[in-house]
This record gives structure tokens, sequence and C-alpha cells, in this order.
């Protein structure tokens, strides 16, 4: 393994050249700190942590802070998000701190770790920012980013989806298939997520022209058995849906299963959109094979993130670290036009 010293050399640089352009300080030129960086790649240089600490004030290390309240780490789609923020991580030579958190220590628990200098940066996962009472977190004085759009609106750096867009868009796609009973499955309302994937959902069926009827709208949290017993008891209607458009594969599993034992095939008799996160653990197909999805890759996420996260402790203002990215709809065989009865209704 390469030291600060033998890089410093191959470059004829000065050592506090190369470690001020390893540790991204702005008065290296771009041109040189890539040549430093190409030229540690090559070498094989890992900085010494407990060094590079010393020189620099830095604790070389992102702190994550999330709450136990919610069962997060069960989920394989935090799982693939603090995949992403690792993978960054581990390429800066950088260290990962959780923080799990009980309900109603938010706040405190945030002050603490600011105040132990442990870490460099904080990124916050939702639904921290969608209470009242901790949303105030996103404007402490210290380098925070926030995974998901700050629903109260709050100045910090986040990366969300445009779920308004993407829930707009599929709803739409269907609308425009001639499927006029479309049916919401959607995930925690209470959420900046849910609701703005819920008001994309609204707005298609207003630009469309087709009545909004509640009975067809499920809100709560995103399971196998909530997509299919909300499928179920929809099914049964007098006026069933002929299109699920759901807030995720667990959702859209459950809701292929309550179609087939209803009789019916997808997509000839009802057509079949999910939000896919492309997490691993749940793979499309489980839905079924060929769904039509709004793909948004979590992991990709988490590692854009991590990156926010370091050029927030760089310096770099929140708002030019908020990020909204869209959610391409990709077509597979799980839609189709609506059935002739069905559009002629």
């Amino acid at each position: 393994m390469t030291s600060l010293k033998a890089l410093a050399a191959h470059l004829k640089l000065s050592q506090t050249t190369v470690s001020r352009a390893l540790n991204g300080y702005p008065e290296v030129g771009a041109k040189t700190r890539r040549r430093v960086l190409e030229a540690a790649e090559r070498l094989d240089y890992r900085p010494n942590p407990v060094a590079q600490g010393l020189a620099t004030g830095r604790a070389n290390a992102i702190g994550i802070l999330f709450s136990i309240e919610s069962n997060m780490l069960e989920s394989p789609i935090v799982a693939d998000l603090l995949t992403g923020i690792s993978e960054t991580a581990a390429e800066r030579g950088l260290a990962i701190h959780l923080n799990p958190i009980r309900a109603g220590e938010e706040v405190a628990a945030c002050e603490r770790i600011v105040r132990s200098g442990a870490v460099d940066a904080l990124v916050l996962l939702s639904p921290i920012l969608d209470d009242p009472e901790t949303s105030v977190l996103a404007e402490i004085d210290f380098p925070v980013v926030a995974h998901g759009r700050p629903i109260f609106g709050q100045t910090v750096a986040s990366l969300s989806v445009d779920n308004v867009g993407a829930f707009r868009k599929g709803a739409a796609y269907l609308a425009a298939l001639g499927h006029h009973r479309i049916a919401l499955l959607n995930g925690e309302e209470n959420r900046a997520y849910g609701r703005d994937r819920r008001d994309g959902f609204l707005m298609a069926l207003a630009a469309a022209g087709l009545d909004c009827d509640e009975r067809l709208m499920t809100c709560g949290q995103q399971t196998y058995l909530r997509g299919y017993a909300a499928a179920e008891a929809m099914l049964a209607l007098p006026e069933r849906p002929t299109a699920f458009l759901c807030s995720s594969v667990l959702l859209a599993t459950g809701a292929s299963r309550a179609i087939a034992e209803a009789g019916l095939r997808i997509p000839e008799d009802v057509s079949l959109i999910a939000h896919d996160d492309a997490v691993a653990a749940l793979p499309s197909d489980m839905a079924f094979a060929g769904l039509t999805v709004l793909r948004s890759p979590v992991r990709a996420a988490g590692r854009r993130i991590g990156e926010m996260a370091i050029e927030r402790a760089r310096g770099t203002p929140a708002n030019e670290l908020v990020e909204v990215w869209d959610v391409p709809l990709v077509e597979g065989g799980s839609t189709a036009p609506a059935p002739v009865e069905a559009s002629m209704s």
C-alpha cells in the first residue's frame, strides 16, 4: 500500500498539496485534484483515518439517524438505501455510524451526536422530517442531508424522486388505455411520498375527466397482506376496478393474488402497475412476469445521498444540494387496454 509521502514523491508535489487535494480543499485546482485522485487510485493509496482526522479536523464518518419505531431495518428498501450510502463511504475511505433513536428522543439524540464530533454530516431518514416536532432537525447548524422531500418545506440538502409526476404519469397511462375505474394502493399518506403520490394520481384522474371514487383509494403500510386485502375488497365491488396503481412491488404482489383468486387475468381483465425501487430482494417479477413499473433504483439514491453528505461536510450550501429525480415508466406485459365493456361504461 502506497504512503502519502510516496504518493507525493511520485507526483512531484508537496505532501500538503496532495493531502489537500485528497480532502477536497477548494484552493486546490480541479486539474491537480483530478491528477492526485487518479494517481491515488492507480497506486492503491489508502489514507490513515486517524492521521487524516488529525490533519483535517474531520471525523471521516457519516452518521445516519433513523427511528426504531417503524422497524426500518426490516425493510429491504432501507437495506438497499443503506448499501448505497455505504458504497460511497467505502470508496471515500469513510466510516458509517448508524444511530437508532426512539420516538421523542430525536432532537436530543441529534444534539448529542453533533456535540460528540464523531461524524462530519448526518443523513436523516424519513419519517423524521415528516413530524412537526422533529422537522426542526433539518435546519440545525450542522451538515444534514435528508432522504425524501421535506414535507414542511425546510431548507435542507435532500434527494427525493418526483412522486407527484410519477403517479400522475402512471394513472394517465392507464386512463389513456381506456381505464375508467383505476384503483390506488398507496403507502403512508402521513409521509411526503404518500401525499405526493395521491396528489399525482388525483391530478391524472381530473385531467382525464374521470371521477374519483374513494372506495378505490387506500393507504397504509406497504405490505403483501395489505395489498391482497385491499384489492380483494375492491374487486368485490359492484363496479370493480379494471386497473391498479400500486405504491410498491409488495402491494402489487398482494393485488396480483387477489386478482387471480377472483378468476381474473392480468392484463386481459385487470391492468397492474407498481412503483419499483429496484431492490434485489423484491424483484418486480414477484407480482407479475414483465410487470409495468415506475422505476426508481433506491441503491443509486443511497450512493448519491452519501456523496451529498460529503459535499455538505465540505461546505457546499444546502440549497445547492436539492435534487428531485424523474421516475420513468417502463412498459411491461401487465398493462393493456381496458376490457371493452368497461371502457364503454
